[in-house]
């Protein structure tokens, strides 16, 4: 018969110290603060109109229940452009984010040069990609060609930092192996660190050929081409047939990259 053991053979949860028990409550204690005084800034006092005028919701839903896809070549023509935006865009970040990762590392670079180099790729993520883009619209005119750069630069700040957090995380043994050969630094980052960050940069980088396909959508409000452009369109003369249309075909295109993506970094990773 099982014995059930005394309450003294019974081991005690561990118990965290007392600093980070303080640690803790003042975390969260700021994020409820934060959430209370944001709570007016927010407008949150407004989430009982969303029952409220159901009415007026569920008139302007039945709308978009009627998809018109009687211009459906058009449509697929659009959102292909706007996948190559979102390819070109990914490619070129990918290229800037290469030297800057490394660059911005602490275990690679010294700091009166990594400093630097990491608030520049926090400038080019801060500045929003409609902003960017409406440059470059200055710059080059209408067209894709804007929302490429738009996405190269924002995307190449954000792939920066990732891909400087992805060195910084290596395993030193490779490094110091290569080292004992009598090799050069840089022949330290070919043959010690990128074999080591590769699959997991590649993984990030689809990610955000993911994400830039959705965002490519979004610069068409400034006129960089895409099917963003003709959603807007269709926003704005109130073609809401139209316009769910269009927001299916976009849901379509970003779910068979998402799937072609996690088929592509399941057999990197």
């Amino acid at each position: 018969m099982t014995q059930i053991p005394a309450l003294a053979e019974i081991p005690k949860p561990p118990s965290r110290p007392l600093g980070q028990q303080v640690f803790d409550l003042i975390l969260w204690g700021g994020i409820i603060a934060l959430l209370v005084i944001s709570f007016g800034p927010a407008e949150m006092a407004k989430l009982p109109l969303l029952f409220q005028n159901s009415d007026n919701m569920r008139q302007f839903g039945s709308e978009f229940t009627k998809p018109d896809f009687t211009e459906w070549r058009l449509l697929i023509a659009q959102m292909w452009v706007t996948i190559q935006i979102a390819l070109w865009g990914t490619s070129i970040a990918v290229l800037l984010a290469v030297p800057l990762g490394l660059l911005g590392a602490r275990n690679v670079t010294p700091s009166w040069l990594q400093w630097p180099i990491r608030r520049a790729m926090d400038a080019l993520r801060s500045v929003p990609d409609l902003v960017i883009g409406t440059i470059f619209v200055v710059a080059v005119g209408l067209g894709p060609f804007a929302g490429v750069m738009a996405l190269a630069l924002n995307t190449g700040g954000v792939l920066g930092k990732l891909f400087s957090e992805a060195v910084e995380s290596i395993d030193k043994g490779p490094v110091e192996g290569v080292r004992a050969t009598g090799a050069a630094p840089l022949q330290e980052i070919v043959w010690g660190v990128i074999p080591q960050v590769a699959p997991l940069w590649t993984s990030y980088a689809l990610y955000r050929f993911e994400s830039n396909s959705r965002a490519a959508t979004v610069l068409g409000l400034i006129g960089a081409g895409g099917i963003g452009q003709i959603l807007f369109d269709s926003l704005n003369s109130f073609a809401y047939s139209r316009t769910a249309a269009i927001s299916i075909v976009i849901v379509a295109a970003v779910t068979l990259i998402d799937l072609l993506s996690q088929t592509i970094r399941a057999r990197l990773l």
